[in-house]
């Protein structure tokens, strides 16, 4: 165990030794809804957005690495509770939650970089990860009650410009529910988004 330990470190040791850290601010564009588990709401998908730091660290030569962040994300999304005769008869109607998040995304990256020289104009690269989120608040609606967080899966495919502009797309596939009903304990939803981010890497 002491010997895996040890290769374990060296191995982590140097990979941080040769790696590039680079780090800016980012900020984008989402669109999200929830998926019940039970087919007793329903809801439509509506516009948010997220802000924050990202950081990326490259192993150079071979385009493998990591990036994670720290953003703040708004999410939103229409539940039709009025057009269910469970909660309608409670007096609710269809409305807005919104919901507000920390969110902290851990993506394993891949960087086109060998491209004799266009790498220094342009550079595609690809990204999956898991990603923490932990809410922060949300909008008042006594029918749904909130957990302190949830995990999910984001994937996607972007490029970089000028070795300092990011510009990605990536989908968040909510792997744990994100609201769930107060009455019906059962009913639960998980929210999944897609995204666009901008990123300036100094």
């Amino acid at each position: 165990m002491r010997k895996f330990l040890t290769l374990l470190l060296l191995v982590v040791s140097a990979f941080t030794a040769s790696a590039e850290f680079r780090w800016g601010p980012t900020a984008g564009w989402n669109i999200s809804n929830y998926y019940w588990k039970q087919p007793l709401l329903h809801s439509d998908q509506r516009s948010g957005f997220q802000a924050g730091l990202m950081g990326e660290l490259m192993i150079p030569g071979i385009g493998f690495g990591i990036d994670l962040g720290a953003r703040y994300a708004y999410r939103d999304a229409t539940v039709n509770l009025g057009d269910f005769p469970v909660w309608s008869t409670d007096g609710y109607q269809n409305g807005s939650l919104r919901l507000h998040r920390l969110e902290i995304p851990l993506n394993l990256r891949f960087k086109w970089t060998r491209m004799d020289g266009l790498e220094h104009y342009v550079a595609p690269f690809a990204f999956v990860g898991p990603l923490f989120a932990f809410n922060l608040a949300q909008s008042d609606c006594k029918a749904i009650e909130h957990p302190a967080g949830s995990v999910g899966l984001q994937f996607g495919i972007g490029g970089e410009f000028l070795e300092h502009i990011q510009l990605s797309a990536s989908y968040i596939w909510g792997t744990c529910y994100d609201i769930r009903t107060v009455k019906l304990d059962n009913n639960s939803a998980r929210n999944s988004a897609w995204t666009i981010n901008l990123a300036y890497l100094f």
